[in-house]
């Protein structure tokens, strides 16, 4: 079976790295892929088991991208398109496969909603639709999308590349040059406004002056990093928070953080989330869209209201002050993940998905019900 995969992201974030996993993880089960992305993607020059073809990709008003899409997959002749992402590609890639004639695979990471009608015209050609959360499932039904392509997979995580590591601490300290008794909570997160940075920001002068030996790593980037040095200057929580930016080698870093911290307006799930319980890190975050669908609260995680930072400082100084509640959370968090976010499971999941697809496309006349819930 031939999977052509879009995706139309320029960096390696969350949602591009689920594509890499997921590419690797069906190449290692003897699935044949192909990867359409942007030309100026850093997908394509990551560790990839797919031939990669770069593509001009440059959203939903980019009329073109039909066009180049069509011609990719019917040179290419996949079994199934499966689009990844948003950026106009979930409009074309559909309508490209559906002008092709290949079954389509969506999957949808986001729990925003869209106007009914045209919710209804940009995923009328898809065979199917992966919701990664019951959040996500509930937008889809609302928006008019039959239940029955409607698939919910969870995404997954790599439990051996993000695991406890004793020695990370001290490559955290020494990387950014902190106290050697900080208490280190990290937020990783594009800096854009649904992850609520400043939520967390608004939260911290209070938690910093009773706890002066909090800092704050913001790893990511994005287009409010100015705006959140001028919040954090005026503050004056200089030297409590540090934007880290986007780091390679996060799987390395993130065990030695004491607290990650996840303030999100809203959230699909939230791959970050899974990594850090990988990690076996103790988690505060949002209840904002899949998040409870991955925490529970006072089990695997904290949870607070989404606009109550009052609650969101209360829970982190909980956390920082209470080292022996830090590690039962954390490894309660890790055997969670163990046990229901395994990259095996997902990969099996995806290729009994892509197999419903095209059974539904050689029988048009009859509902082929989605055959994967899970987590």
């Amino acid at each position: 079976m031939r999977i052509l995969h879009i995706e139309a992201g320029r960096h390696l974030y969350g949602g591009a790295n689920q594509v890499r996993i997921l590419v690797n993880g069906l190449a290692a089960a003897r699935i044949e892929n192909v990867l359409v992305c942007a030309r100026d993607g850093e997908i394509a020059s990551s560790p990839l088991a797919a031939n990669v073809v770069p593509l001009t990709i440059d959203g939903d008003l980019d009329f073109g991208s039909l066009a180049r899409f069509a011609r990719a997959i019917r040179s290419l002749a996949p079994d199934v398109v499966h689009v990844h992402s948003r950026r106009g590609a979930d409009l074309w890639g559909g309508l490209a496969a559906s002008r092709a004639r290949v079954p389509a695979v969506l999957t949808r990471r986001v729990d925003s909603s869209e106007p009914r009608a045209w919710a209804r015209f940009k995923f009328r050609p898809y065979a199917r639709i992966v919701a990664l959360s019951r959040a996500i499932e509930a937008q889809l039904l609302a928006c008019g999308v039959d239940a029955e392509r409607i698939a919910r997979i969870p995404s997954a995580v790599d439990a051996r590349r993000y695991r406890p590591d004793a020695s990370a601490r001290a490559r955290v300290l020494a990387a950014f040059e902190l106290p050697r008794d900080a208490l280190v909570v990290g937020v990783v997160a594009q800096l854009i406004e649904r992850k609520g940075h400043d939520r967390l920001l608004a939260a911290l002068p209070e938690l910093a002056s009773r706890e002066p030996r909090v800092r704050v790593l913001f790893f990511g980037r994005g287009p409010l990093a100015a705006t959140l040095r001028r919040e954090i200057r005026a503050l004056g929580l200089d030297e409590h928070v540090l934007l880290a930016g986007f780091r390679a080698d996060l799987p390395e870093l993130m065990p030695g953080l004491d607290v990650l911290v996840h303030p999100a307006r809203r959230e699909g799930l939230g791959a970050a989330l899974l990594e850090a319980a990988s990690c076996a890190l103790p988690i505060v975050a949002s209840s904002a869209g899949g998040i409870g669908e991955v925490l529970e609260h006072g089990r695997t995680g904290r949870l607070v209201d989404c606009d109550d930072t009052i609650a969101l400082a209360a829970e982190i100084g909980r956390l920082l002050s209470r080292p022996e509640e830090r590690r039962r959370i954390g490894e309660a968090a890790r055997r969670e993940v163990e046990r229901r976010f395994t990259v095996d499971e997902w990969v099996a999941a995806h290729v009994r998905l892509y197999e419903a697809s095209v059974c539904a496309a050689k029988r048009p006349a009859q509902t082929v019900r989605s055959p994967v819930r899970i987590g």
